[in-house]
Parts: C-alpha cells; structure tokens; sequence
C-alpha cells in the first residue's frame, strides 16, 4: 500500500470512530443538531481527504472546512 492509501484509510477509520462516539454521546445528552453550516463544513474535511493525491485541492477543502467551522462557531456564539 502506499503512503497516501494508509493516510486515507487511517482517516476514514478515525472519522467512523469519531462518528459513532459522537452519536453514543448525543443519545446521552440532549443536543441541538448541528447547523447545516457546520455539516457543510465537515462535507468539506472529508472531500479533502479523498482528495488528497492532489495535495492542493484536498489541503485546499481540509482548508475550507475549518474555516467554515471557525465561520460557523463564531455565528453561534454570537446567537447566545
């Protein structure tokens, strides 16, 4: 396998882990949804981890995502 096949399938492992911690805990405590702003963020992250032979265009949508998250973030605070 090649470095880029581990980095993706290392990704895709931590993301499905992170997915299912992320619903165990949401059945615990009652959470909003997230905003449709911060699932187009993480649409973003992921889109650039499959893209990432291109080191530009999938850097470029891992950058994208954060900063929609960051965007989406300081919307939220500004709401409380």
């Amino acid at each position: 396998m090649a470095a880029a096949q581990i980095y993706l399938a290392i990704s895709i492992t931590v993301l499905a882990i992170i997915a299912i911690l992320v619903i165990i805990v949401g059945k615990k405590k009652q959470q909003k949804r997230p905003s449709k702003l911060a699932l187009f963020a993480f649409f973003l992250v992921i889109v650039g981890i499959f893209f990432v032979d291109n080191r530009l265009i999938g850097y470029g949508f891992i950058g994208a995502g954060v900063l929609v998250a960051i965007i989406d973030i300081i919307r939220n605070l500004k709401k409380k």
